[in-house]
């Protein structure tokens, strides 16, 4: 079975579209979502019409999804990314509030070897950064494979179960799972990636080989930056998005 594996969103239909024209060449018959459909970007319900659409979708909700939807303040939040949320608050339709407010909170899990969350799954909201953060984890988790978000850094945690050897993705790279290994993985952001490479982020895992494919697309960045700045937005969360930061 093959999936493909998506994060942080974060409103970007442009680069969501990319995404989607690219995978239809590959065959997948599910999709896990890690979180964070919304903020900073300026659609919003064209994000969570098309991934509400998804067959076969599992997901978990971000940060930004509670912040937008109304379930936390957003105490925590910068000024910039405050805004938009609740510029997007505001936007939102009934329906994909509701949905947004429904998505579970992590961990989910998605079979006996696979697991899903946003940030840490001992913490929703705490990202994970370190070889430390990874083994507080993996000493407390026994999954095979946990798919994360929320740094918006596409990387692989392996612990072998002596020590965790961290590994950063580069576009086009396959990887092999070794079944007596222990995984977390990040698929990156598709919408605002943070790795100084403004493509979108994205992987396909196929658990019949044990293979993760890892790939980077190009989409349409003047287009999402303009629709943020028609609606006025901060200027930051449009230019941040032609340098990957």
């Amino acid at each position: 079975m093959r999936h493909l594996v998506i994060s942080d969103i974060h409103g970007n239909i442009e680069a969501l579209r990319a995404v989607l024209a690219f995978v239809r060449r590959k065959k997948y018959s599910g999709v896990l979502f890690l979180g964070d459909l919304v903020g900073y970007g300026a659609a919003p319900n064209q994000v969570v019409d098309t991934v509400r659409k998804f067959r076969g979708l599992v997901t978990v909700r971000g940060n930004h999804d509670k912040v937008c939807s109304g379930i936390e303040e957003g105490y925590n939040f910068n000024d910039k990314a405050k805004i938009a949320a609740d510029w997007t608050f505001e936007k939102l339709s009934m329906d994909n509030l509701k949905f947004i407010r429904e998505m579970p909170r992590g961990p989910v899990r998605v079979n006996d070897k696979i697991m899903l969350s946003h940030g840490s799954p001992a913490n929703e909201d705490y990202y994970l950064f370190s070889e430390f953060d990874a083994f507080q984890v993996f000493n407390r988790f026994s999954t095979h494979m946990m798919f994360f978000g929320h740094t918006h850094v596409p990387c692989i945690f392996d612990f072998d179960g002596t020590s965790i050897h961290f590994r950063r993705l580069l576009d086009r790279d396959v990887v092999l799972l070794d079944p007596a290994h222990r995984y977390l993985i990040n698929p990156g952001s598709v919408g605002q990636p943070r790795d100084r490479d403004y493509r979108a982020s994205f992987l396909i895992m196929d658990s019949d080989t044990g293979k993760l494919y890892y790939y980077r697309v190009h989409y349409n960045v003047e287009a999402a930056q303009n629709r943020i700045l028609a609606e006025g937005l901060p200027y930051h969360l449009a230019a941040r998005l032609s340098f990957g930061v």
